[in-house]
């Protein structure tokens, strides 16, 4: 038994008839924290609500969105890995972050069905910066990535007033997207389309799930890493990915990535109206 679910029991929840339902989207769903943090929230705010894991194949996404409309003790859900992208399409009303981001990381469930989506990991992931006491602002990013976390992460960065951005992904295309909506709301940051090789630039983020299986490839060239850049992560599980760890062998200051998590529940919360 979990010590979430003991703080539960001895604060007297139990799942009844009543209690509303929260999910998690994922695949795979071993790795996701953010459980037992909105159940304790929950908790905390004196709501029936409960949040779980749902397994979903990312083709298999749609008729299970489809299904959850029609389920009316369900309140909404956080969405990760690697559903971001496609639940743009699956909402009825995004935030207009959403929409220039290209993802959305929750879910509301209003009472008709219908289903409202926003992105909060950029704003998370800045926040948790903030909190380790580095300041994006005036700094050279390499970000690897284009998905939706990498997304949400450049924009926040880009409101956050780094000094210019240097993107690497393995789709060159999907790259160029993301340098275009950039381009629409920030016109004056420099933003370019680069290599793997982080040489040159302060911050380097690892925007994409490499690093959480076994086995992965690292997200860039690591023999490229220097003593003073800021190397920070969105995987969260494992915490120490073999990017970082290499990253702290070169001397390089580290930045996790339950940080994104943990800047971002309050408003998650918020956004589930719990």
């Amino acid at each position: 038994m979990s010590a979430s679910t003991v703080e539960a029991a001895a604060n007297g929840f139990q799942i009844t008839g009543k209690t509303r339902v929260l999910g998690i989207l994922a695949d795979p769903v071993a790795h996701v924290k953010a459980p037992p943090r909105i159940n304790q929230i929950a908790l905390d705010r004196g709501r029936d609500a409960v949040i779980v894991p749902f397994h979903v194949a990312p083709d298999d996404l749609p008729a299970l969105v489809s299904a959850l409309r029609l389920m009316k003790n369900f309140d909404g859900a956080i969405v990760t890995v690697p559903h971001k992208g496609a639940m743009v399409n699956l909402c009825e009303r995004i935030s207009d972050e959403a929409r220039v981001v290209g993802a959305v990381n929750i879910i509301r469930r209003e009472d008709d069905g219908s289903l409202v989506g926003d992105v909060l990991d950029g704003r998370g992931f800045v926040a948790g910066l903030a909190a380790a006491g580095i300041e994006p602002a005036g700094k050279r990013v390499h970000l690897t990535g284009a998905g939706g976390a990498a997304s949400a992460v450049a924009f926040s960065l880009a409101r956050a007033g780094i000094a210019a951005l240097t993107l690497a992904n393995r789709s060159r295309d999907k790259a160029a997207a993301l340098r275009g909506r950039l381009a629409e709301i920030y016109p004056a940051l420099s933003v370019v389309l680069g290599s793997y090789d982080p040489s040159g630039h302060d911050l380097v983020v690892n925007g994409t799930s490499l690093g959480m299986r076994d086995g992965d490839p690292l997200p860039l060239d690591a023999a490229r890493l220097t003593p003073g850049m800021i190397v920070a992560e969105v995987v969260m599980e494992p915490a120490l990915t073999p990017l970082l760890a290499l990253a702290g062998r070169c001397g390089c200051t580290l930045h996790f990535g339950k940080p994104m998590l943990d800047h971002q529940l309050e408003l998650m919360a918020d956004f589930l109206k719990l």
